[in-house]
């Protein structure tokens, strides 16, 4: 009897125990909202986003993660938004449709109490005339819990016109002393299309070279567009074009379509740039196809988000910029690695 008795309160204690631990796991939900799901960079960058949280589990800590497509309208994301605070979320992260239309739903977010991290467009930027924006932005994030985790899109326009600097003829193939472009930009209010656009031409500039734009033309980061706007170029100004700067890979990659397609060829004739280093790019630039790219790193930036997104959850403080830095992608690179 008391042998029987002893492992009825052991199978109980242990009961107990198991009743205990399983009180004390937490599952954190997660509301996630990507700008658009069909961006290419955007759904490595969302991919990875989950496979962090989920390496990062335990026995004790789970994340329920909801992932929403923002259909680049911005009055879907702004719905998306107000479920996930409706539901409770414990944390958001938010890559804008529209940054210079943001501050409501961020102002929303705020006033529910969720912590936010903004990815990959930093919400201060400038409207369509270039007129800077209310500075009701840097206000937002001087908030304790609201910060924003991206790569400086100055760094990634720079590197660019380097890459173009660096060339042996510096971009001028005709030999006339000037560099001929066209610029394929992405979203003209995204501050990173902004900041590509600017910079990439600065660096030519302040490097002492001579500059002449023939064309710029708006291809919201669309493969399809890019190569639209690239042929239409290329048969109104021909061998002129000696540079084509794209704002991101996939524009980059519909060029090099319309480039093959008017029988030019990267690296004799022409040049063009992209940048993320996407997986096809980069073998653009080892086949020769392509000048040069620049890696967006979105495995960095992902990790990145979730980690303070974490600390966010444990009531930890965080800083409110989190910086992941470019990185020029070459045929000297590429061959190195």
């Amino acid at each position: 009897m008391k042998k029987t008795l002893a492992i009825v309160l052991a199978a109980l204690m242990l009961i107990g125990m198991f009743s205990f631990a399983s009180a004390e796991a937490k599952t954190y939900k997660v509301g996630v909202s990507i700008y658009q799901f069909t961006d290419n960079f955007m759904t490595l960058y969302r991919n990875e986003i989950e496979n962090y949280f989920k390496s990062l589990e335990t026995d004790d800590v789970k994340y329920e993660i909801t992932m929403a497509d923002g259909k680049n309208d911005m009055a879907e994301q702004t719905n998306q938004v107000r479920t996930f605070i409706s539901q409770g979320m414990d944390v958001i992260i938010l890559n804008l449709v529209q940054t210079s239309s943001a501050d409501a739903v961020i102002d929303e977010i705020v006033a529910a109490g969720i912590p936010l991290v903004l990815i990959n467009r930093e919400p201060l930027a400038y409207d369509a005339d270039g007129n800077t924006l209310d500075e009701s932005y840097e206000g937002i994030l001087n908030n304790a819990q609201v910060c924003y985790v991206g790569a400086d899109a100055r760094q990634s326009g720079t590197f660019q016109g380097e890459m173009v600097a660096e060339l042996e003829n510096h971009g001028d193939i005709n030999g006339d002393g000037k560099i001929s472009y066209i610029m394929i930009e992405g979203d003209p209010e995204n501050i990173d299309a902004q900041y590509r656009t600017e910079f990439s031409v600065k660096a030519l500039t302040d490097a002492g070279y001579e500059v002449e734009c023939l064309d710029d033309q708006v291809g919201n980061w669309d493969q399809t567009k890019g190569q639209e706007l690239c042929a239409n170029a290329l048969s109104k100004y021909g061998d002129a074009v000696e540079v084509v700067f794209c704002n991101n890979d996939a524009m980059a990659l519909g060029a090099s379509t319309a480039i093959i397609a008017a029988g030019r060829k990267v690296g004799e004739d022409i040049y063009l740039l992209g940048v993320d280093a996407l997986e096809e790019a980069v073998q653009l630039v080892k086949d020769g196809e392509m000048t040069g790219t620049v890696l967006n790193d979105h495995i960095g930036q992902s990790h990145a988000a979730v980690d303070v997104a974490v600390k966010l959850l444990n009531g930890e403080e965080i800083e409110n910029y989190y910086w992941v830095d470019y990185v020029k992608v070459n045929k000297a690179y590429v061959d190195a690695q």
